[in-house]
């Protein structure tokens, strides 16, 4: 008797698309529009392309998207959020916005994987217009089961794909990366990292602060290159109570987000050259 296998279910996942922005950018007001993400690009508000990016992807499940909603972008969101003004805020009431109540199964559900039994999300910007569908599967099939992976770019893989183009790039012991402009988390562990990660992005920018939470010696060797990716791992995992990974990703598109008018230029260049 011949027994027939049956193929993995892949997995599904929510998604969080931060789509708000300051009224007041410049690079916005330039193109005569409100925010950042409205800016066109070959004819169409650079978000369009990150959720046409979303719903052609198999592996995306629900859509919420957090600001004002691009133009033909209407039908591609399945809910629609208020920016909230900051990250963190706009990060937790988007997947606020998704949470259902316990128990509830059966249409609108998000499907499970025969892996988890725990509801994942995708957060991503809506300023990666090169992104596409096969990238994000790939990512999302690659994604290891953590409470939160954050995919880099290696720096040789930016300069390949898109030459010329300026990044910032962070020196580890593992290769030069730059940060991917989306991430993965775990939604029932959000409540758990948002304070500690909220305090984190305050000190960012006051380095005694920062070397506080981070430690001084592992600043330190950040800042001289000496860390690798598994000690940053470890180091964050600490801090924000999660176990966190990085997925280094060669898809530079994840890393190139478009906040000026090189960067836009240069995905102009690229729209173009694949037809």
């Amino acid at each position: 008797m011949t027994v027939q296998q049956t193929a993995p279910v892949a997995p599904r996942w929510d998604a969080v698309v931060l789509g708000g922005g300051d009224p007041g950018d410049p690079f916005a007001a330039a193109h005569g529009v409100a925010i950042k993400t409205q800016v066109p690009l070959a004819g169409r508000p650079m978000a369009l392309y990150v959720l046409r990016a979303l719903r052609a992807c198999p592996q995306v499940g629900r859509v919420a998207y957090v600001g004002p909603v691009p133009k033909g972008g209407e039908a591609l969101v399945d809910l629609r959020v208020t920016d909230h003004g900051t990250l963190i805020g706009n990060l937790e009431v988007g997947v606020d916005a998704l949470r259902l109540p316990e128990g509830q199964h059966g249409a609108g559900a998000p499907e499970r994987d025969a892996h988890t039994t725990r509801r994942r999300v995708m957060v991503i910007t809506a300023d990666i217009p090169l992104i596409t569908a096969a990238m994000l599967s790939e990512v999302l099939l690659a994604a290891p089961n953590a409470g939160l992976v954050y995919p880099i770019v290696r720096k040789e893989d930016c300069e390949r794909a898109y030459p010329g183009v300026k990044r910032t790039y962070a020196r580890l012991k593992d290769g030069t990366f730059t940060g991917g402009n989306l991430f993965l988390i775990d939604a029932a562990l959000v409540g758990l990292f948002l304070p500690r990660l909220r305090e984190v992005l305050v000190a960012r920018k006051q380095p005694f602060r920062l070397a506080a939470l981070i430690g001084p010696l592992v600043l330190l060797r950040l800042l001289a290159g000496q860390l690798s990716i598994a000690q940053l791992e470890e180091r964050v995992g600490r801090i924000l109570g999660v176990r966190a990974q990085a997925l280094v990703t060669p898809h530079a598109a994840i890393g190139t987000d478009i906040d000026k008018e090189a960067d836009l230029e240069l995905a102009r260049r690229f729209l173009v050259a694949q037809g």
